[in-house]
């Protein structure tokens, strides 16, 4: 069972990972951060998400092949992915939900463009993303 607003961010770049983390728990969620995309369902069967915030251009397996591998996987299939890139053409974007994200964020972003992308896929805008408190 995933753990309600819990998030696993998989970045290389800590500062990128480190950014996004930030601007999840301004708004209430709780970011889980892991640099190697090779340890992705190590992590998920731990730390049980509720989505995956998820880069492309990582070295070793990228974040169109960890997508696609989630997706295969019958455990791992449910858990929402947002992919969170540099790679932002219309092509790009096609390509990564072709592999099965159901959302996509492109770097340099806001926290208003992440939060209100995280919330969509959820299915709970969230009341931070436009800069209101949320209620708890």
């Amino acid at each position: 069972m995933p753990v309600p607003n819990k998030i696993l961010i998989v970045d290389d770049s800590q500062a990128e990972s480190q950014l996004m983390k930030s601007y999840l728990e301004s708004a209430g969620y709780w970011g889980v951060s892991l640099a190697d995309p090779a340890l992705i369902e190590q992590t998920l069967d731990i730390e049980r998400p509720s989505l995956i915030l998820l880069d492309v251009v990582m070295p070793g397996r990228n974040g169109f092949q960890a997508c696609r591998d989630l997706k295969a996987h019958p455990e791992y299939a449910p858990i929402p992915i947002v992919l969170v890139t540099s790679k932002g053409t219309q092509s790009d974007q096609f390509w990564g939900r072709a592999q099965g994200a159901q959302g996509y964020v492109v770097k340099p972003f806001t926290r208003e463009q992440l939060i209100e992308e995280v919330g969509r896929v959820l299915g709970k805008p969230h009341p931070a993303a436009t800069g209101a408190a949320p209620g708890r």
